[in-house]
């Protein structure tokens, strides 16, 4: 008979599982039944884990199905209206997004004959790529996929590749709207990455590492205390980076419908749609362990690992939030306006932020 402890063991998951005490009681009440055993362990393997549950696909899709409804309703609140409400009006009318997504489903997916029909296709499922693999590299307390010492540069480097699929879709569609869109999109790219990647490359400089685990651990006092103005550059380079207001110009309804993906519907558009709920969580989980210490905070009691966790996505919620709230105080910058900020004020901030990062460290403070 096969012990499913030396299994487990030859597996290499029996020393790097998440600490749970409570689950891990209910582990040894199940000797008898190996192959549950076997497979409890393997999810709670940490790699698998961060991949998976945490904060990977399964959060992941969790924001993506209830955050739309919480925008919406919070800016509803905010603006003295009531948001999503006829459908199953008891509920407040989170039964919406349920609507939307069998609209998604169903409709049909349109390809007009000036399209470039395979990259017209191919893109909208392609944008998810980028989308996710920063998700390997972002821990939740200590859970992380994959731990490397030059995370910090990857995520960088994939979500810099975000905007070049946005292009794809306007090329793809072949399309004279679809193309200003995209001019659009390249203009604000170009804009906002530059002062992003100072503002991560200062929070790099005063912690000494770009090892997001490392970071998170060094933040006695969180980043956002030490460096305000990091924090307030990356925070306006992610909300252009995720066209929220008041930098949804690539997709202004008046004059551009909807940007460079104006010529997609159905489940191709759906996939677009969440596309900025996808980056918006990316970057606020980057902007957790940059600034805000991560899943650091007070153990709770029975939770082990999962402490760090559910503070990691108390800070992502919280970030989230106030990224959102945007669109209810501010009006849309034109693209002059918003370029203007990009390589001005914005571009000035970040630099100024990593000049107070080389003071911090070179006066002894970290």
């Amino acid at each position: 008979m096969i012990d499913i402890n030396t299994v487990i063991t030859g597996l290499g998951i029996a020393g790097n599982q998440v600490s749970i005490p409570l689950v891990q009681q209910m582990l040894d009440l199940l000797p008898e039944i190996p192959m549950v055993k076997l497979i409890i362990s393997f999810i709670l393997w940490k790699p698998f884990f961060a991949a998976l549950i945490c904060p990977g696909f399964t959060t992941l899709g969790i924001l993506l199905l209830f955050f739309p409804w919480i925008e919406r309703k919070l800016c509803g609140r905010i603006q003295w209206r009531v948001g999503p409400h006829e459908i199953v009006w008891w509920l407040g009318g989170i039964i919406q997004l349920l609507a939307d997504s069998l609209r998604f489903l169903f409709q049909e997916v349109i390809v007009h004959k000036d399209a470039h029909r395979p990259y017209f296709l191919q893109f909208p499922f392609l944008t998810f790529i980028p989308a996710l693999l920063p998700l390997m590299f972002i821990p939740a307390g200590n859970i992380v996929a994959i731990e490397t010492p030059y995370a910090i540069q990857i995520i960088l480097a994939i979500i810099c590749l975000f905007p070049l699929f946005i292009l794809g879709l306007g090329w793809a569609s072949n399309s004279r709207f679809a193309f200003i869109g995209t001019v659009r999109e390249a203009f604000m790219y170009f804009a906002y990455e530059v002062p992003f990647i100072i503002a991560v490359l200062a929070m790099i400089v005063l912690y000494g590492t770009s090892d997001p685990v490392g970071i998170a651990n060094k933040q006695t006092i969180w980043g956002i205390i030490l460096n305000p103005i990091a924090a307030l550059t990356f925070f306006i380079a992610a909300a252009m980076a995720t066209s929220r207001m008041p930098f949804e110009i690539p997709e202004a309804d008046q004059e551009l419908a909807a940007g460079p993906h104006v010529e997609y519907s159905g489940i191709a558009f759906g996939l677009i749609y969440v596309l900025c709920y996808e980056k918006a969580y990316v970057l606020a989980g980057l902007m957790a362990i940059l600034f805000l210490g991560g899943g650091s905070g007070p153990a709770i009691a029975g939770l082990g690992d999962l402490s760090g966790v559910i503070w990691f996505l108390l800070k992502v919620v919280i970030v989230l939030t106030t990224l959102f709230a945007l669109r209810t105080i501010y009006p849309r910058y034109r693209l002059d306006q918003g370029l203007s900020i990009g390589w001005g004020a914005l571009l000035s901030l970040s630099l100024i932020a990593l000049a107070l990062s080389i003071v911090l460290v070179q006066g002894g403070v970290i």
